[in-house]
């Protein structure tokens, strides 16, 4: 890793590898007796923010990056957090959860729960040193988190957004990148376009159910897609390479107990800062966070979602990933979003908020129940139809599931009659 070589570009600003070094050196003696202790970083220049966490790791210290789009009062909470954490002395990394049907909670990683994955992932990414690697998430979630470490073990530089959202000008350094479903289907519909020049040669995609529509689509642009499943407190889980289905991930053990996913692994988290979240640990090394997953014949992983997120209506339970899933094969529907809606009869009513693709007439709730019917049992078919030009996300890109349903709730989605 040469001196002057790049470690991070944002839109036409970067900094050196030399730059970098002297900012650790000057931060590790402003910060004294920061190691293994939490330090909290918030700042709109998000190319500020990654400088100043990795020199906090290389101090010693354990960065946890915020996001400065959070309002006041969240963000004093969480410092107030850090500031009385007692964390293991091997703890190097703090990570927010996703936060799509909660608040986001702080997960400990130690250097190896992450490191222990790099070789494989570089492998999958086809990823070396000259490599520029586009994260278009927040630097607050754990999968942007991830591959900031993983670029600076590999030697590759990181390219941040220059806002908040895409760009297409974000893509002038890029050759790889880490991103969610949404995220991938945005960068493919600009490419789409035209006018466009890019060098990216992988993808790595995660977070979401991610549409074999859209991994075609940016393979035919000359984007090789590697897509696995994982969750904050588990990294990764189970990886596709060809679209055809999960297979466990390099090092990762699975069993299936009542339908219940638990994996073995090296790269488990440490715990929670705080308040305890999904997930749960069994004697052996084992643990979960609730996911329902199928092993197909050709002992593929098909996931069902977690089992907390089931709708209990009439006799039957349904799960919302499930019915997504079946959804989102619809001519016309772009994402689907499945909740149960209290009601005193059945216990709760399926439902679903629909975005439909962009510039197309919005179908008439007849087709769309006439096609449901076509593709799912009659327990699992949406009783109730809502549309919305675009789905309410999280900052990382994930269908924000605590937003879209108080928009139902309040009637600020339009139901389809």
């Amino acid at each position: 890793m040469t001196a002057d070589r790049v470690a991070v570009w944002c839109g036409s600003v970067s900094v050196s590898e030399s730059h970098l070094r002297e900012h650790e050196g000057r931060l590790a003696s402003t910060l004294g007796g920061a190691s293994g202790r939490l330090v909290p970083i918030v700042d709109e220049n998000r190319l500020r923010s990654l400088v100043t966490a990795w020199g906090v790791r290389a101090s010693g210290g354990i960065p946890l990056l915020g996001d400065d789009r959070w309002n006041a009062s969240h963000w004093s909470e969480l410092r107030q957090l850090a500031d009385g954490a007692v964390v293991s002395p091997d703890s190097a990394w703090a990570a927010f959860t996703s936060g799509s049907s909660a608040s986001p909670r702080v997960i400990l990683r130690t250097e190896r729960s992450w490191g222990a994955s790099f070789s494989a992932v570089t492998e999958l990414m086809e990823l070396t040193s000259a490599d520029c690697v586009y994260l278009p998430a927040p630097l607050s979630s754990s999968l942007s988190l991830f591959s900031v470490a993983h670029a600076r073990s590999v030697g590759a530089a990181v390219v941040l957004p220059r806002v908040h959202s895409f760009s297409p000008a974000d893509l002038e350094h890029a050759t790889a990148l880490h991103a969610t479903p949404h995220a991938l289907r945005t960068i493919v519909e600009a490419l789409e376009g035209g006018g466009i020049r890019h060098r990216v040669h992988s993808a790595l995609v995660g977070g979401a159910h991610l549409d074999i529509g859209v991994r075609e689509r940016a393979e035919a642009l000359g984007i090789r897609v590697v897509s696995y499943y994982g969750a904050a407190e588990l990294s990764f889980v189970a990886v596709d390479t060809g679209g055809l289905g999960h297979r466990p991930f390099p090092g990762v053990e699975l069993r299936v107990t009542d339908g219940e996913l638990w994996v073995r692994s090296p790269y488990l988290a440490s715990g929670y800062l705080g308040i305890d979240g999904a997930l749960r640990e069994s004697p052996g090394g084992w643990a979960t966070v609730g996911d329902l997953v199928e092993v197909d014949r050709a002992d593929r992983l098909h996931f069902r979602g977690r089992a907390d997120g089931a709708i209990l209506t009439a006799a039957a339970t349904v799960v919302p990933e499930e019915v997504e899933s079946a959804l989102r094969s619809i001519d016309g529907i772009e994402d689907a979003i499945v909740l149960g809606l209290a009601n005193a009869g059945v216990g709760a009513l399926v439902s679903v908020l629909i975005e439909t693709t962009s510039g197309r007439a919005v179908p008439s709730v007849r087709r769309l129940r006439e096609e449901a019917r076509s593709r799912l049992a009659p327990s699992h078919l949406p009783r109730l139809w809502y549309w919305t030009e675009q789905l309410p996300r999280t900052p990382a890109g994930k269908p924000a599931r605590a937003q879209i349903r108080r928009a139902i709730e309040n009637g600020e989605v339009t139901r389809l009659d």
